[in-house]
């Protein structure tokens, strides 16, 4: 069974649905009545009228002749007077043998409603109208008295419809604000400016957040405790390892050992960045109130740390650009960043590759820019890159997947942005990853 048509599924739809099928019902029986009963009235006011001329007829001020005269002549109506009569024809034969009062009588083939009055004298006279005409009158009076209703429907329709989409707009902006939420942005919903019929709703969801951000604490703690209790034995092993060194091994003997020195020294990145990355969560210091840095000074001496590394990766690394830009947050945080983006490109880029860094002083912004020279990242993964643990569909290196991740999180809590755009120019690929932190002076 399908889900149906948004317009049916929605409780907006449904609200405007219902309310415009009780509108046209309404409308439409509202309507029939008051046709109905403005059709009614005006019969009633020609009747009328052939009182008032058959009154003025009975009073002497009004005289009719032998043939009907007009007296009314947008409403058709007739006076023939006995009196006035000089014969008989076969119809008058037939209106004269009516009772006194209103009938319905035949007029040359057409049907006519008649008002009979007698004199003191005994004479008779009468006064008649045309039904037809007086039923085209009848529903031009009662379709006027339609009309107003007819045009006052799609007015409360569209009333209905921007009622609606007011009284739901809360649940509008409550949708906006948990799609707007970082994954591991835990706060309450608020319920002060919420009608109350959400309340419980978001007293509901604001329960299951609080039950998660238990269960984060926890993956949290474990992940910390798990990477700090497995750094000793894999301190250890590292210096086993290291002790082979000076001993004279075989030739396969010493590549199993540079195998298990690569490996031994992944797991040892990996629990750093573990640890890195519970620090970061568990941190809760705002950044208005962590001291202010100097971005340059920090970059410079990362970069300065990772140079022989970057040499012997037979890789070109320094600054292309730098000045001088103050930052607030904590100097550790900082060079995790320009650290982790560093530590990134090379693993990336190739041999006789080269990285260039930047640090650029805006209006209100410190700017940190690293370029590589390596494949970049394809265009369907380039958003992910700074999941935890993606490692896209080139994961080269020794790389854990935590590193940008890492980053993201720090630039956020210092209220910055991120991005990374991949490079195309002259013929060379890469991957440019832009950070902009608030600028601080101080």
């Amino acid at each position: 069974m399908d889900g149906g048509s948004p317009m049916i599924t929605s409780l907006r739809g449904r609200l405007f649905a219902g309310l415009t099928a009780i509108i046209l019902l309404t409308g439409i029986i509202g309507g029939l009545f008051a046709h109905r009963w403005a059709f009614n009235e005006a019969i009633e006011m020609q009747d009328s009228v052939l009182i008032q001329i058959a009154g003025l007829v009975q009073t002497g001020s009004l005289a009719g002749g032998r043939d009907l005269h007009g007296v009314d002549e947008d409403a058709e109506v007739w006076l023939i007077d006995q009196a006035a009569t000089a014969h008989d024809t076969e119809y008058e034969s037939r209106l004269w043998k009516l009772k006194d009062g209103f009938a319905l009588a035949t007029r040359k083939g057409q049907p006519i409603r008649v008002l009979m009055q007698t004199r003191h004298d005994g004479t008779r006279f009468a006064v008649a109208q045309r039904t037809s005409m007086r039923d085209e009158i009848a529903s031009d009076m009662a379709f006027r008295t339609v009309l107003p209703i007819a045009a006052l429907i799609p007015c409360l329709l569209l009333v209905t419809a921007i009622v609606v989409a007011r009284s739901l707009q809360p649940v509008v902006r409550l949708a906006g604000d948990l799609d707007g939420r970082r994954a591991d942005d835990m706060t309450p919903l608020p319920t002060g400016q919420m009608p109350s019929e959400l309340h419980p709703f978001i007293a509901s969801i604001n329960g299951l957040l609080q039950r998660m951000r238990g269960l984060m604490e926890q993956q949290r703690s474990f992940v910390a405790d798990a990477a700090h209790e497995l750094r000793t034995p894999i301190a250890a092993l590292s210096l086993q390892v290291e002790n082979l060194d000076p001993v004279d091994l075989p030739l396969r003997a010493r590549d199993r050992v540079a195998a298990l020195r690569q490996g031994v020294g992944r797991i040892r990145h990996l629990l750093d960045q573990l640890l890195a990355l519970a620090r970061e969560e568990a941190g809760k210091a705002d950044a208005a109130t962590m001291p202010v840095v100097k971005l340059d000074d920090i970059a410079k001496e990362v970069v300065a740390e990772l140079l022989p590394e970057a040499t012997n990766r037979g890789v070109d690394l320094g600054f292309a650009h730098v000045d001088s830009a103050m930052v607030r947050g904590d100097p550790m945080m900082i060079a995790a960043v320009v650290r982790n983006l560093l530590d990134n490109a090379m693993r990336f880029t190739p041999r006789n590759g080269r990285i260039d860094a930047y640090v650029y002083r805006g209006s209100d912004a410190a700017i940190l820019q690293i370029d590589d020279c390596g494949p970049g990242v394809a265009a369907d993964e380039i958003g992910r890159i700074f999941e935890p643990f993606f490692r896209g569909q080139r994961p080269e290196g020794d790389g854990s997947g935590l590193g940008l991740s890492i980053v993201k999180r720090i630039v956020d809590r210092l209220g910055g942005a991120i991005e990374a755009v991949n490079l195309a120019e002259g013929g060379l690929t890469g991957l440019r990853v832009l950070i902009r932190l608030p600028a601080a002076n101080f």
